[in-house]
């Protein structure tokens, strides 16, 4: 292997960090590829995590005090024209308001535009009684409010505010009822018959306002749907039944308040028939939806029934019967019939939505039980819809239809139109009792009464001004609701100094830019702080020979470009850390350290000198000149035994140490250093009572009768030591030791001693006496007992072996009974015995 040959490096500057530097080595091993790859990566990620510190201000490089507002909420721009120094450039206006004022500049010179909500139309919700003799009109009711909002935005400020709705008892409602009228739902035909009185009465109970309206529908008229033989368009079903001729989708009935009109126009309708399973219903929907003037929608509750007993064609199903234009959602009725179902394809779900919501309509689906799943999935995407089970002959429409009203009018869903890009809305429901609701992302309260109030917390924000800066409009309304807030959003882009900008201003290098917000806006082909350079004439020998300290040194001290003739220094990524000077030679942040801070925390960095805080001195700022730390317990600095340098004690006296000199490993106990000299002057005995007037005068003796009498520590403001010390006699005696004003030695001692008394011989010799007495009973006691165990075993074994023993009881053969029987042979028989 040859000699390893660096072929680049990777350097990561990172503020108040140590550089780190990765070489990479070119090897023909593959692991020494391996760590080429290792160490590129491990550079660029700690050249990517050097990069995301620092201010965002900073890095905007903004050159006028609007692009310097547009880049997050807590920039500001000094407006001070003397606030750069030598070599900043003008982006250096912008930063963090902290930072600035740190810098220098006021606060009342900087630009820092906060935004702001006015509301322009605030009319209270509207308390509404059923029982009330007075009607309003539904435009009189009021269910949200505030009406409208002006919003002005500064990029990264979010504005808050607060939007209430209540729901108005007796609401107008009109409902719409959208009924299949294809063969399979002729007998649910006959219960919708009488269905206008009956559901105008029960709705009584809900709203005095009350419309209802009928259409139908059946499938497109062109083949699969229906059978297109002269014979079947005149009569689809069999020969035995009479049916009309199939139709897309019919309005009967308008909405209206007259129910006996409902049964009547109901009463007349035939059923219809067609070939496929699946109807046109999506036709037949997107048509009352967008048809208002047909149908007779009226800006209060819009209530759609679709009753059917079959699934639905939707967007691509028109194929089949060779219609390819997709469903353009617009009204195409012509006498109460839709034209165009020929012509255009079946709406998609999406599309039905979007029409849906536009018109402020809420669609119940009455179906069978069989469909249940399929509308229940459907209802998942159509917003403020319900579904209900419709029995097999629609007997219990008008239940289904009082229910899912009330479980849809139990909710409220707000939604917004679409918002300009880069402005996002957050939705905080607080609902009913004050629950905070989590449902729809914050949009969506449930189980809400009538006459019950809910509000949400709007948060909008703007990341960025729009590419024209104007003004936008945006609305926020409950689903299902015909009321909305119009909300103005009003962006700002620009400073308020930039209005009292100069024109060709002459402070602008003979009128080469505006001067606006404390610099100049240079005009288009010009730069420089003051624009005095042109484009053309940035890169001249001239120029750069001006941003050189001498022949021998790099352009701007290698710390910034030259700019027009000017060195302009490079910015830092820690906002705190700058480069400044005519040359760009000077930082604030390569001064000395201590304890890893800069100027030991105590100064500040100025052209790389510490300029130290009151009482600090040192290089690094690192000497306090306070001597409080070296005060010891006895308020002397450094027990007298040293000095007080940068806040420590140096002590004068080697074997000496400690935080104030306090402390000597090698030097005995004071106690034990007087013990001879206290013992010899109180009590005339020790080692030196013969040389005890020349050895110990050295203190102040004074005596005390007891141990009480003796000074303790709290009573004196100097060192006090307390003594027990023991002498050849093994007598115990007590003594204080203090040093009172540096010089004045006083020892305290009690006068009498303290000696063990003698041992008391009768008590002892006759302790002994009657432990050798007990003793020996003891151990007479235990030789008897172990004796009566012996004699107790050895008798059981004996009882043992007596009852284990077996004797011989068969007959001598040598014996012979001393008695005789005879028998009298006349008497009776009985024998006699002698």
């Amino acid at each position: 292997m040859g000699r390893r040959k660096p072929i680049g490096y990777v350097n990561s500057l990172v503020s108040n960090r140590p550089t780190f530097a990765f070489f990479v080595y070119l090897l023909p091993a593959k692991m020494d590829l391996k760590l080429l790859s290792i160490a590129t990566l491990l550079g660029i990620l700690c050249f990517c995590s050097a990069q995301q510190e620092g201010s965002d201000c900073i890095k905007a490089n903004a050159q006028s005090c609007g692009e310097c507002i547009q880049v997050a909420e807590k920039c500001g721009w000094c407006t001070d024209a003397d606030f750069l120094k030598q070599g900043e450039s003008k982006s250096a206006r912008c930063d963090e308001l902290k930072s600035l004022i740190t810098k220098g500049c006021s606060k009342a010179k900087i630009e820092n535009p906060r935004g702001s909500i006015s509301i322009d139309k605030d009319k209270p919700v509207t308390n509404r009684k059923k029982d009330v003799a007075e009607k309003l009109k539904p435009d009189q009711i009021t269910q949200i409010q505030p009406q409208k909002l002006t919003l002005n935005l500064r990029s990264g400020e979010a504005q808050t505010f607060k939007l209430k709705f209540k729901r108005a008892e007796d609401y107008p409602i009109d409902l719409y009822y959208l009924m299949d009228l294809s063969f399979s739902m002729k007998d649910d035909l006959e219960n919708v018959k009488n269905l206008g009185t009956d559901l105008m009465r029960e709705m009584q109970e809900i709203t005095s306002d009350f419309r209802i309206g009928f259409g139908s529908f059946v499938e497109k008229t062109v083949m699969p749907y229906i059978s297109t033989t002269p014979a079947r368009l005149l009569n689809p079903c069999t020969s035995n039944e009479n049916c009309t001729s199939p139709f897309s989708y019919k309005n009967v009935l308008k909405l209206t308040e007259n129910g006996q009109q409902f049964n009547s126009l109901v009463s007349k309708q035939q059923i219809s028939g067609n070939l496929d399973s699946p109807e046109g219903g999506f036709d037949a929907i997107m048509q009352v939806a967008v048809c208002g003037d047909a149908i007779g929608w009226r800006n209060v509750t819009r209530l759609l029934v679709f009753s059917t007993d079959a699934g639905f064609h939707f967007a691509g199903d028109g194929k089949l019967g060779g219609i390819v234009l997709p469903n353009d959602g617009k009204c195409h009725l012509e006498n109460n019939m839709y034209t165009m179902s020929h012509y255009y394809d079946y709406p998609s779900i999406a599309h039905l939505v979007q029409k849906l919501s536009d018109n402020n309509i809420q669609t119940i689906f009455a179906v069978t039980e069989e469909f249940q799943p399929v509308y229940k999935e459907l209802k998942n995407l159509i917003p403020k819809s319900a579904v209900g089970t419709l029995s097999s002959n629609s007997s219990n429409v008008i239940k289904l239809i009082i229910d899912s009203y009330n479980s849809l009018s139990s909710e409220v869903i707000l939604e917004n139109n679409k918002v300009p890009e880069g402005v996002s809305i957050k939705y905080k429901s607080i609902c009913k009792n004050g629950v905070v609701g989590t449902e729809e992302g914050g949009r969506k309260c449930s189980n809400i009464s009538i006459g019950d109030e809910v509000s949400f917390d709007i948060t909008i924000e703007s990341q960025k001004c729009p590419s024209q800066g104007k003004s936008e409009t945006i609305r926020i309304k409950p689903l299902g609701f015909n009321e909305d807030v119009e909300i103005v959003l009003n962006f700002i882009c620009e400073c308020e100094c930039s209005k009292d900008g100069e024109p060709l201003s002459k402070s602008c290098h003979n009128g080469n830019g505006t001067f606006e917000c404390g610099a100049c806006r240079c005009n288009e082909g010009r730069i420089g702080r003051l624009c005095e350079c042109s484009t053309d004439e940035v890169r001249t020998d001239d120029l750069d020979g001006n941003c050189r300290k001498d022949n021998g040194t790099d352009i701007c001290s290698n710390n910034g470009d030259c700019v027009c003739g000017t060195c302009e220094c490079k910015k830092r990524e820690n906002p705190e850390e700058r480069y400044s000077g005519k040359f760009c030679e000077c930082d604030n942040f390569n001064c000395d350290r201590s304890n890893n801070k800069l100027c030991g925390g105590h100064g500040r960095c100025d052209c790389r000198v510490c300029i130290c805080d009151a009482n600090y001195t040192g290089s690094a700022c690192d000497c306090s000149l306070d001597t409080s730390t070296c005060l010891a317990a006895n308020k002397q600095i450094c027990n007298g035994r040293g000095t007080c340098e940068c806040g420590v004690c140096k002590c004068t006296n080697p074997k000496f140490q400690g935080p104030t000199c306090e402390i000597c490993p090698t030097c005995p106990g004071v106690c034990a250093e007087h013990k001879e000299c206290v013992q010899c002057r109180a009590f005339e005995t020790g080692e030196k009572k013969d040389t005890c007037e020349r050895d110990c005068s050295y203190f102040n003796l004074i005596r005390v009768k007891d141990r009480d009498k003796l000074p303790q520590p709290a009573d004196q403001s100097y060192p006090l030591s307390h003594c027990k010390e023991r002498d050849a006699n093994d007598c115990w005696f007590y003594y204080t030791y203090a040093v009172r004003n540096d010089t004045v030695r006083e020892v305290y001692v009690v006068e009498t001693l303290e000696c063990p008394a003698g041992p008391d011989i009768i008590p002892i010799v006759a302790g002994v006496v009657a432990g050798i007495v007990l003793i020996g009973l003891a151990l007479l006691l235990i030789w008897k007992l172990l004796m009566i165990i012996h004699d107790r075993r050895e008798f059981a074994k004996f009882e043992k072996e007596k009852m284990n023993a077996k004797w011989d009881t068969q007959e001598n053969p040598i014996y012979k009974s001393p008695i005789n029987k005879f028998q009298n042979p006349s008497y009776g028989r009985k024998g006699v015995v002698l």
